[in-house]
This record gives C-alpha cells, sequence and structure tokens, in this order.
C-alpha cells in the first residue's frame, strides 16, 4: 500500500493515473468495520500528521522560519548542507528538505481522505456512516488548509479514482471558499464526544473553520474577522474546554486528558514515535538532568529577544532552561567538550553560524536557553509520550480576543485570562501589536508563529541574523520534484472545475 501511495504521489504530483492501480490499490472498509472500529478505519489519513514535528516538516517551517526559535550551527554540528540555517534566513528554494517534506505529507493525508471518502459513499447512508463521511472531508479539509497556508495556490482534487493525470493548481481563494463550505457544511454531523482528542469532533471542525476565517484576508484579500470570531464562539458554546489552572499543564506527559486540547496528535514513546523535539534542542549533557536513556544532539534555541520578553514573574518562563545545569541528583554539570566548563544556558546566541576559529567552546555548546514547553520526564527516551496539540482552546480564546480588536473592540478580558494565568499584570486597552505578543508568548513551540507574523504583516521585518525578506517568502515554492513529475504545476492557478 505505502508503495502504491509513494509511485501516485510521484507520478501524478499527487493523485494522477490511479485508475490504472485500482484493481489492488485498498481493501473494502466495509461499513461494520468502521462502525467497529472507525479510528482504526481512518488511521491512514491520520498517519502523515505523526511527522509533523521530524523529518524537516510542518513545525520546522512554522518555528524556524518565524522570530522565537533558531537554529545555530554550533561548529560542526547542525550545519547540515545549511538546511536549517536557510529557513531562518528565509533563503530557501524548492529543493529544500522542508518544502518537500511538507508537500508529501499533506497530500499523503489528501489522497488517503479522498480513498476512505469515495469507499463510504459507496454504501447506504446510514447515520454512522454521513459521520464517517463527514470525519473525512474534514480532515481532507485539514490538509488542504495547510496546502494553502504554506503553498497557496495547489491542485485541489476531491476525487480518487477518477482523479486527473497532470492536475493544475487552483486559486488560493477558491480553495479557501471550497473548505469553508465542506466545513461548514459537515460540521453539523460531527460528535460533540471529547473522550479523545485525535478524532474529528464539532470542536475540531470550529477550531479549522476559526483557523480559515482569521487568516481568510491572507488567503483570500478580503477579511472576515466577523465571521472567525462567530467560529470561535462555536467552540466557546460547546462548553466542552476549558483553560487550565497553570500554563504548562497541557504539555506534560500524557496529557491527552486536558480539557484545554481539542485536537492532538496522540504521540507515545513505544508505540507511536515522532516527538523529538527535546532531542533537537537540548545540550548533550542534558541527558544527566533528566536521567534520559539517550543524550540530546545540542541544537535549537529560543531568540534572546524572545526570551527577554517574558516578564520575570512569568509563570510560562518555565518553558526554558537558562543559568547553570544540574544533574536529577544535584551535582553542576560539567560540559567536559567545552574544556571543562560549567553547564551554562545563556540567553545571548553570538551568531547564527558559530565556528571554532571565532567563538569559544562554551559559547558555541552553551549559548542559547532550551526548550523545555513540553515535560521532558525523567527517565525519558528519544522519544516522549506528549500529546502535541494541533488545536488549543488558549488558541480559540486569543483568536477571538484579536477579532474583538480588529473589530474596534476591546479584548482585555480575554487576553487578561492568559497574564493572570501565567502571574503578570493584566492589560489595559491591548492594542494588536500588544497581541501578537501575547500571541507568542502563549503560543510558543506549538507552530502557529509563522502564520500569526503573516496576518499580522510582520513575517518580512528584519529580527536575528535575518534581513528584511520580500513578500514571496509568505509561501513556499512547488517542490522541484512534484513539477518534474508534473509540468502543469508550473503553469498558472486554474479556476477549480465544477
Amino acid at each position: 500500500m505505502k508503495k502504491i501511495l509513494i509511485v501516485l504521489i510521484a507520478i501524478m504530483a499527487i493523485q494522477t493515473a490511479c485508475t490504472k492501480l485500482d484493481t489492488v490499490i485498498y481493501d473494502k472498509v466495509l461499513p461494520s468495520d468502521y462502525v467497529a472500529d472507525p479510528v482504526l478505519k481512518m488511521s491512514p489519513i491520520y498517519a502523515p500528521m505523526r511527522e509533523f514535528l521530524d523529518n524537516g516538516c510542518w513545525w520546522f517551517a512554522q518555528e524556524l522560519t518565524a522570530d522565537a526559535m533558531c537554529p545555530p550551527t554550533r561548529a560542526n554540528d547542525w550545519d547540515d548542507g545549511g538546511k536549517w540555517r536557510i529557513l531562518h534566513t528565509h533563503e530557501w528554494n524548492n529543493e529544500t528538505e522542508t518544502v518537500n517534506s511538507m508537500w508529501s505529507r499533506y497530500y499523503n493525508g489528501a489522497v488517503e481522505a479522498n480513498k476512505f471518502i469515495e469507499e463510504m459513499e459507496a454504501y447506504d447512508p446510514a447515520p454512522e456512516i454521513l459521520q464517517g463521511i463527514a470525519k473525512g472531508k474534514i480532515l481532507r479539509a485539514y490538509y488542504y488548509y495547510l496546502l494553502i497556508d504554506n503553498y497557496k495556490d495547489v491542485p485541489y482534487v476531491t476525487t480518487y479514482l477518477n482523479s486527473p493525470t497532470n492536475p493544475f493548481r487552483n486559486y488560493r481563494a477558491d480553495i479557501f471558499n471550497a473548505l469553508v463550505k465542506e466545513v461548514e457544511d459537515n460540521a453539523i454531523l460531527l460528535p460533540l464526544t471529547i473522550t479523545t482528542k485525535t478524532g474529528v469532533t464539532k470542536g475540531m471542525a470550529y477550531s479549522l473553520l476559526a483557523k480559515l476565517y482569521i487568516n481568510a484576508e491572507v488567503y483570500t484579500g478580503t477579511p472576515q474577522w466577523a465571521k472567525a470570531e462567530q467560529a470561535c464562539d462555536s467552540v466557546i458554546g460547546l462548553g466542552a474546554y476549558d483553560l487550565e489552572t497553570l500554563p504548562l499543564k497541557p504539555f506534560v506527559t500524557d496529557n491527552a486528558a486536558s480539557n484545554e486540547n481539542i485536537f492532538i496528535i496522540p504521540y507515545n514513546e513505544n508505540t507511536y514515535k515522532g516527538f523529538n523535539l527535546h532531542m533537537r534542542t537540548l545540550h548533550y549533557n542534558s541527558n544527566l538532568t533528566f536521567d534520559m536513556t539517550v543524550g540530546p544532539w545540542n541544537g535549537f534555541a529560543a531568540m534572546e529577544a524572545f526570551y527577554n520578553s517574558y516578564e520575570d514573574s512569568d509563570l510560562r518562563k518555565a518553558s526554558f532552561l537558562v543559568g547553570q545545569q544540574y544533574a536529577s541528583t544535584g551535582e553542576e554539570i560539567i560540559d567536559v567538550g567545552a574544556d571543562n566548563t560549567k553547564l551554562v544556558f545563556t540567553p545571548h546566541i553570538p551568531a547564527l553560524q558559530m565556528d571554532a576559529a571565532t567563538y569559544t567552546l562554551p559559547e558555541i555548546r552553551m549559548s542559547g536557553v532550551r526548550a523545555v514547553k513540553f515535560e521532558v520526564k525523567m527517565g525519558a527516551s528519544d522519544n516522549l509520550s506528549n500529546q502535541f496539540p494541533l488545536f488549543r482552546y488558549a488558541d480559540i480564546l486569543l483568536m477571538k480576543a484579536e477579532c474583538q480588536i480588529r473589530q474596534g473592540g476591546n479584548g482585555d478580558d480575554l487576553i487578561n485570562l492568559f497574564r493572570a494565568r501565567a502571574g503578570v499584570p493584566n492589560m489595559s486597552g491591548a492594542t494588536l501589536d500588544d497581541l501578537l505578543a501575547e500571541r507568542g508568548r502563549e503560543m510558543f513551540y506549538e507552530g502557529h508563529r509563522r502564520q500569526d507574523l503573516i496576518r499580522f504583516g510582520k513575517f518580512n521585518n528584519a529580527w536575528w541574523e535575518k534581513a528584511v525578506s520580500s513578500p514571496d517568502r509568505n509561501t513556499f515554492p512547488t517542490p522541484k520534484w512534484a513539477i518534474d513529475a508534473n509540468p502543469n504545476l508550473a503553469s498558472d492557478p486554474v479556476a477549480i472545475s465544477k
């Protein structure tokens, strides 16, 4: 099955020529099978999300291109041909690993959703079958939302067995309209249940709708703040979610039951691996702090200006490791590789590229505070069992506050929910800049920063070790391999076929 899917993607540049292979592509999903275990039967649609935090995929494109996290080259470590550094400096091209990885995984999900939907539509429209189709369509809409957010104009194909051989790209605005209609039409068929945060529920669907509407001006040129606020209200009105009492409670190990998380990737260190961001940020010797079974790789760090945007009393500052580091036994950690210097993380990073001829070993190996927003449990391995929230209730409330401000209202009450929880003074008369800064502090490390900066018109600004970039950097180019397989992807976009 995996081999066939790869062939489909490579030859068709997503969803082409599948009619030639349809005799052995997949086993039938019977209605009884779906009702008995819907999550299992839909698991191929969810599968691409597993790699969102690995293989240079979604998380890297959203965080390393923005103004909070950075990927320093530490002497001979983390150069990797510059693939991380060019994300920070906005110098990627259509052969960059992250550009390639996202496209493949998003379309993998869309292909699997199309396949599942067509399979289920072949049966009598019993209520449970209609609900299954609705879930499949919402998941397909989620992948296409990621595609238009990251790539702008892309092929929008909603068939499987009769897909076009070499689809053209479609206009982003047209796809936006189609996605909004699909989500609105199908959300009413979904369950409210929050017993699992991995499935498609009303909360998940309305969260997706809020994301589409709040970015409508970016996607179509026309803002739709009132509709974005209505979508947020649809989530709030469910009464199914609430803020945790402590700001880092949604990110602890085994956090699936948190009332704040709406839609998650269910990572597990043994059975559903892929959450290894702690390996990419912690120092080689941080294993001594957490009694880890492996040594981390000493890479990504928070930028100094972003770290300093937190007030000293902000409880969210516990998201970072800074200062002298200690073993679990209480002893100071010594970095033998830095001439037996004490391991001390400093907010200041001297340069994006630190070579041994210019910088000291402590600067190279220790500079930059490290991210531990997601709890690293004692005895952790190279994969965490924390669930990663793709949609979180905190985001819904902050989006509603943004919509209020953009419509001439006041978002203080909502913003101050987070400031009170974090133990910092309330805001009064919060501006959009205040809101963006608060979103940065609250949503740090969760894959939202690139999109937020674009929506607020700040993604192309200069920041540490990054010059002003051009507006074409707001999206990524279609991968070269996809254009090589389907030359139509290099042509101008066309309207969606009716």
